[in-house]
This record gives C-alpha cells, sequence and structure tokens, in this order.
C-alpha cells in the first residue's frame, strides 16, 4: 500500500489573502460550496479539475527561514519571462535570478508573505530531451 497526497498546507499570517494572491497566480478557485472569507483560519483552494489543493493555515509565528517546501512553477501559456512579469505585477518580489544565458535556469520570487516559490522555463522553451533519438 502506497499514500496519497492530499493537498500542500502552507503557513500564513493571513490564509484568506493567501488565498486570494495564489488563486490569481494558479487559476485555482475556492470551493463554492464552502467559500474563503476574511478572518477564515483556513483557506483551501483548488485546481481546475479539483486533484490540486493548496490549504493556507494562520498560524501565530511570522516566516523566519527560508522554506523547507516550495513550489516550482511552470507557464503554461507563456513564455517564463512573461510569468515572472505577471506575477510581479501580483505583487511578487525577485529573490534571486537564476537565469542562464543559455536560457535555463530559473527565477526564485517571493509571495505577499515572504514564501519562496519558483518559475521555471515552459515546456514550449525546453529542448526536447529526446530530440537526440530521431533520426
Amino acid at each position: 500500500m502506497t499514500s496519497r497526497i492530499s493537498h500542500t498546507s502552507i503557513d500564513s499570517r493571513d490564509a484568506y489573502a493567501q488565498s486570494v494572491w495564489w488563486c490569481q497566480v494558479l487559476g485555482f478557485s475556492e470551493d463554492p460550496r464552502d467559500p474563503n472569507e476574511p478572518g477564515h483560519e483556513e483557506c483551501m483552494i483548488f485546481s481546475p479539475d479539483g486533484r490540486t489543493r493548496v490549504l493556507f493555515i494562520e498560524v501565530p509565528e511570522g516566516k523566519a527561514v527560508k522554506n523547507r517546501l516550495h513550489l516550482d512553477l511552470t507557464p503554461t501559456d507563456r513564455t517564463r519571462e512573461e510569468e515572472v512579469e505577471r506575477v510581479i505585477g501580483l505583487g511578487a518580489t525577485v529573490h534571486q535570478d537564476l537565469r542562464t544565458e543559455d536560457g535555463g535556469g530559473w527565477v526564485t520570487l517571493l509571495d505577499p508573505e515572504g514564501n519562496e516559490f519558483c518559475v521555471l522555463r515552459s515546456e514550449a522553451e525546453r529542448p526536447d530531451p529526446y530530440a537526440h533519438l530521431v533520426r
């Protein structure tokens, strides 16, 4: 037997504000039967197919050190650069720019509460790892 991940939980100062912000970044939504509200200590958001869930939980202590777990995002309908600009426009800040001259690398950003996350290249921007097999 094995287990599966039910959801990813993220400690927050303001669970509602974090859920709203991350819904905009990920294109997720709340459960319309149990909407998130300001002041809720736990706010869950869902991917469009409902299979991926993120739960924001209010905790009394603030973030003190680097995350032990973070999200790596791959743009679905734009380039990495366009996605970085979009999430900065939503309120993210650049923490580290680790893009390389050959187009590789990633950008590490901070969400409004200082949690790290990375934006990688889109699938369209990545080289085909199996191209060497085509003759």
